[in-house]
């Protein structure tokens, strides 16, 4: 099974998502879930942002043109699509097999 592309978040998201977590009084697994982001991720800046360093986390990368940020989407969709291509080409293996 191939592995997403990583996905690099703004700074001006992770505040905003530390923000939505303190205020809304979900856990970080809602939270997580509805933010569409990993738990551990959502969880290292929280951590970070208490521990008064939300600026050094990401701080080594540079900051994304909008094309890299297309290319990037555009990356995790076809890995999204190569893995339920494969899917569905097991599932029909699979049926192909039932039917006979």
């Amino acid at each position: 099974m191939e592995q997403l592309p990583r996905t690099r978040y703004s700074q001006e998201f992770r505040e905003q998502s530390v923000k939505f977590l303190k205020e809304s009084e979900l856990t970080l697994v809602e939270a997580s879930k509805r933010l569409s982001l990993p738990k551990g991720t959502l969880k290292n800046w929280v951590y970070a942002e208490r521990q008064a360093n939300s600026q050094l986390v990401g701080k080594k990368q540079n900051s994304l043109t909008e094309l890299e940020l297309e290319l990037s989407r555009i990356k995790r969709e076809l890995a999204e699509v190569k893995m339920e291509r494969d899917f569905i080409k097991k599932c029909a293996a699979y049926f192909a097999k039932e039917s006979r």
